[in-house]
Formats: structure tokens, C-alpha cells, sequence
């Protein structure tokens, strides 16, 4: 007996589910290597810290690429697992290769902005970039895309995370603002980079045969 629902819904609900499995899953699984990164680090005494962005070192320039998996201990990472769980599986159901692309530019854009912008031989670790990266890309794909399901995601975040947007502000010490500042830009970014892109239009000629 046919259940009413056409195939290609059908397919598209499985290949959402699909994605949304497995995007949860990889959430869990980055989120699950900063806490096994953390321990080790918990264990040999802060060793992993100095591979951290060391502003305006070129030395410190490898850092773009692991500070996001380091944190300056536990609560650090305990008040970034949570939204970066949510907001990283939000970003991700939409389909794992425009989440990874985006997850590269969100990393090198906050990376290289908080190299050149904060206090020379400054230090900073965490995943507070892909926190705030995450949310600009999730709203502004809302934007971009003007896909039903997008747009959904994106007010819906907006209204419960627009608060984070004050921590792109310069203000508490200790608290790299640059590195949420520029997670934020890069965000927004990957969302215009990875866009749906529109089929041309082709005009069909309305010369007359004589």
C-alpha cells in the first residue's frame, strides 16, 4: 500500500536525517577530541598551551590551526562545548562538505585575524572563534541561500544566541574579543563563499524567420 508520499519527499526526508546523523555525530566526535586534547594537556601541566596563536609571531602562525581544539582548562572548555555542540550540528546538517569548508574559513579568518589584532606575544586558545564563526554562518546562510529550512535555522538562532554578539566587543580582560570579532566575520564569509549558486538564465532568441 502506497503511504501517500511521493518518492522524491521521501528521499529528501532520509537524506535529511542522514545528514543530520551523521553532522551530530562529527559535532560530538571534534568536541569529544578537545575534551581528550584538554586532559592531556590537564596532565602535563599546560604543555599543550604554547600551541596557541603567539601574536604576530610567525612562529606562533601554526597555531591558527590547533588553538581551536585547546583550551585554557576545563571551564574554558565546558562554557564552549555546549554551543559549539548545538550550533556546530546546525551548521552541519545542511551537508558535511560545506560544513568542513566552512569550518576551514571560519578557522583561518578568526586565526589570522587575532594574529595580526591582538597584543604581541599574546597567547590564545579555545573554540570560542567556531562558536561565534558558526552562528554568523548559520544566520547569514538563512540570508544567503533563502532556502524555507535556512531561513527557519537562521532566525531561530538569531533569537536565542543574539547575546553572544557582545563578546565581539572589546571588553573583559583575558577574553579574546578579536578572536570572536573575526569567528563572527568569518562566518559570515563561508556563508557567501559556499552560497547556493543560481543556474544562468538562458534567453531564448525572439528572432522571426523571414
Amino acid at each position: 500500500m502506497s503511504d501517500g508520499i511521493p518518492p522524491t519527499s521521501r528521499q529528501k526526508v532520509r537524506g535529511l536525517l542522514a545528514g543530520a546523523i551523521g553532522s551530530g555525530l562529527l559535532i560530538v566526535f571534534l568536541v569529544g577530541v578537545m575534551w581528550v586534547l584538554e586532559v592531556v594537556d590537564y596532565i602535563g601541566d599546560g604543555y599543550l598551551d604554547r600551541y596557541g596563536i603567539i601574536a604576530h609571531e610567525p612562529d606562533g602562525l601554526p597555531g591558527i590551526f590547533f588553538a581551536p581544539f585547546l583550551h585554557a582548562g576545563f571551564p574554558h572548555l565546558m562554557a564552549n562545548s555546549l554551543p559549539l555542540l548545538i550550533l556546530g550540528f546546525l551548521a552541519a546538517v545542511r551537508g558535511l562538505g560545506k560544513f568542513l569548508g566552512a569550518s576551514l574559513i571560519i578557522v583561518v579568518v578568526s586565526g589570522v585575524g587575532v594574529w595580526v589584532t591582538s597584543p604581541p606575544d599574546s597567547v590564545t586558545l579555545g573554540a570560542s572563534g567556531l562558536v561565534f564563526g558558526y552562528f554568523g554562518y548559520v544566520v547569514a546562510r538563512g540570508l544567503f541561500d533563502r532556502r524555507l529550512l535556512d531561513i527557519v535555522l537562521g532566525v531561530i538562532v538569531a533569537a536565542l544566541y543574539w547575546s553572544i554578539l557582545w563578546g565581539a566587543l572589546p571588553g573583559e580582560t583575558g577574553i579574546s574579543w578579536q578572536g570572536h570579532l573575526f569567528g563572527l566575520i568569518g562566518g559570515v564569509v563561508a556563508a557567501w563563499v559556499l552560497r547556493r549558486r543560481k543556474p544562468p538564465v538562458t534567453r531564448v532568441s525572439t528572432a522571426s524567420i523571414e
